[in-house]
């Protein structure tokens, strides 16, 4: 197909349709999102400035955490501020190259996020496994130079999505049954051929989440074997208490992400369409909304920055 035909068959904006077969309900629906947009945001803002601020947290963990906490809050306003416009006031239209906007970093981040819980698998790894090198390994430098290559990555990765949607001629319509531009659900709008997006999608998720979740087995098989040989029992629980956060964000990230996936490929005819998108819509809203409380219940130097923070705060009010 020629170019020509191909930009006559683009269509000027998309309408997402939210939630499919649940339109009557998308008030109801909006409800939770929102409240779990405005933790949050609130949860993750508030670890940023806390890591910022207390001295005892300028260490790699907590840098990693902030660099965590940043990209789940931009991921979620990537998507919810729209989303919410959608369900509370019907405004359903997105301009085509916003939608592809709005896919990239989406996928972006979604990969950046990946890509920092590996580097906190790693981190564990070395504070564990080689706990007297571990300053001297994870300089600032290298958290900084560690972060670019993650973000990069996702970058060169995700940015062909962009080109393999737009090349397509969008002849059935412009109506997206979702509440946000995800590759595949665009993609799917098409009348042409989107083997090539199916296929790249695939290896893209293999590339990025594939090799993050390889690097992460064999961090903890390592600390695993790490923390069995320790003599003491106290050791072997104080050393596995410092993974615990990690393996709940783990948990967290990649099963709602995992089933998004696969449904998305090969699950459409069993699962209800409208249980795929509030999935899809939960594995980008349950990270950024239970990391900052897991992190915040299960360390015990962030529980004592808030505190020290909050009273602090009540001193300057007493003295003014």
């Amino acid at each position: 197909m020629s170019g020509a035909n191909i930009s006559s068959l683009t269509p000027g904006f998309f309408i997402l349709n939210g939630v499919p077969g649940l339109e009557t309900a998308h008030i109801w629906i909006s409800l939770p999102f929102c409240f779990m947009y405005i933790i949050a945001l609130v949860g993750n803002c508030g670890l940023i400035y806390l890591i910022g601020h207390e001295e005892a947290l300028h260490r790699p963990m907590y840098y990693f955490l902030a660099l965590l906490s940043f990209t789940d809050v931009t991921l979620c306003t990537t998507t919810v501020p729209n989303m919410l416009c959608i369900f509370w006031f019907n405004l359903k239209e997105i301009d085509f190259n916003g939608c592809l906007a709005q896919m990239f970093f989406v996928h972006m981040l979604t990969g950046m996020e990946s890509g920092v819980l590996m580097l906190m698998a790693l981190d564990r790894y070395v504070a564990i496994c080689h706990p007297l090198r571990y300053a001297s390994i994870l300089t600032s430098a290298v958290i900084a130079k560690a972060g670019l290559a993650t973000l990069l990555r996702g970058v060169m990765l995700i940015f062909p999505f962009t080109f393999l949607t737009k090349r397509l001629p969008y002849c059935r319509g412009n109506f997206i049954p979702h509440t946000y531009c995800d590759h595949m659900s665009v993609a799917k709008v098409s009348c042409g051929k989107v083997k090539v997006n199916a296929i790249y999608g695939l290896l893209a998720a293999l590339l990025i989440g594939g090799f993050d979740i390889f690097c992460i087995s064999m961090s903890y098989t390592m600390i695993l074997r790490a923390v069995v040989s320790l003599s003491s029992a106290d050791a072997r629980q104080k050393a596995f208490s410092t993974c615990t956060s990690h393996i709940c964000a783990i948990v967290i990230t990649y099963v709602p992400a995992l089933f998004t996936i696969f449904t998305h490929r090969f699950g459409e005819k069993i699962i209800p369409p409208h249980v795929h998108i509030i999935i899809a819509n939960l594995y980008l809203m349950l990270p950024p909304t239970l990391n900052p409380i897991v992190y915040g219940v299960k360390t015990r130097q962030i529980r004592e920055g808030v505190i020290k923070l909050l009273f602090k705060e009540k001193d300057i009010l007493a003295v003014k």
